[in-house]
C-alpha cells in the first residue's frame, strides 16, 4: 500500500492534460474545506467542483474492482473503508456548497473531461442566473452511484 500513488497516477494525469489541452484551469491536490487530512484531485475553486480520479481497485470499482482471495476479510474491511471515506468527503464538499464528482480511473480523459466540462457550464449557468444548492454528482457510466 505504501506504493500506491496518492497523487499524480496516470488516470489523473491524463485528464489533467485533457481539461488543460481544453483551456480549463484548476488547482491540483486542493485540501478539502474543514478537513485538511483529504485532498480533491482536481478543484475548480470559483464553481465549487470537487474532480476526483478513483482507482478502480481502491475504490470498488463494479465493473473492474476486484477483491482480493489472500486476506480476503482484511480487504474487505479495507475497500468498504474507503468508500466509507469517500461517501464522508462527499457530504463534508456538499455541506460547504461544493459538488464533488467522480470519474474511474477505466474512463477515457475524453469522456471524463466532455462531464467535467457539463458540470462547469452548468455551475456557471447557475451562478449567474439564480443559486440553487448543488450536491453530489454522478454521471452515468463515468463516476459511481451511491
Amino acid at each position: 500500500m505504501s506504493r500506491a500513488r496518492r497523487r499524480d497516477t496516470s488516470a489523473e494525469l491524463a485528464l489533467r492534460r485533457e481539461l488543460h489541452r481544453r483551456g480549463r484551469r484548476f488547482r491540483v491536490v486542493f485540501r478539502v474545506p474543514g478537513n485538511n487530512r483529504r485532498t480533491i484531485d482536481i478543484a475548480f475553486t470559483r464553481q465549487k467542483l470537487a474532480v476526483f480520479v478513483d482507482g478502480c481497485f481502491w475504490h470498488g470499482c463494479p465493473e473492474h474492482g476486484n477483491k482480493p482471495a489472500a486476506n480476503r476479510e482484511w480487504w474487505l474491511a479495507k475497500l468498504a473503508a474507503n468508500q466509507a471515506r469517500d461517501a464522508d468527503t462527499d457530504a463534508s464538499l456538499q455541506t460547504q456548497g461544493w459538488v464533488s464528482l467522480r470519474v474511474w480511473e477505466h474512463v477515457p480523459a475524453g469522456a471524463a473531461a466532455d462531464v467535467v466540462e457539463a458540470w462547469l457550464d452548468r455551475l456557471d449557468s447557475r451562478a449567474a442566473s439564480t443559486t440553487t444548492p448543488p450536491g453530489s454528482a454522478r454521471a452515468s457510466g463515468i463516476g459511481r452511484d451511491r
